[in-house]
């Protein structure tokens, strides 16, 4: 049986403490919730897990992001557009802190 495949990890710690982690596995196939292949989970908040953005596709769920508290889908379209999105809904954050 075929495994998933790392595609992408990286990790930045800002200077107040705070985390980026980015981890994108390529699948060994498409599913009808998962059809770009792809599983992922791009985290960004403190390291004891206070979560302030994050973009996932956890099983049940498709795509989809929190901004704190708040859950809402996400339309999928490319890895370099998932990695855009999920930066400039950090940069909203901070600034808005």
């Amino acid at each position: 049986m075929a495994k998933a495949e790392l595609a992408h990890h990286s990790k930045l710690i800002y200077p107040d403490g705070t985390i980026r982690e980015m981890i994108i596995w390529r699948l060994p196939r498409q599913s009808r919730e998962r059809s770009h292949g792809l599983k992922y989970r791009l985290y960004y908040g403190t390291a004891d897990g206070k979560c302030f953005v994050r973009y996932d596709n956890e099983t049940g769920k498709g795509d989809h992001k929190h901004i704190n508290d708040k859950e809402e889908a996400y339309q999928f379209e490319t890895v370099e557009k998932l990695i855009e999105d999920f930066q400039k809904d950090i940069d909203r954050f901070r600034r808005a802190g």
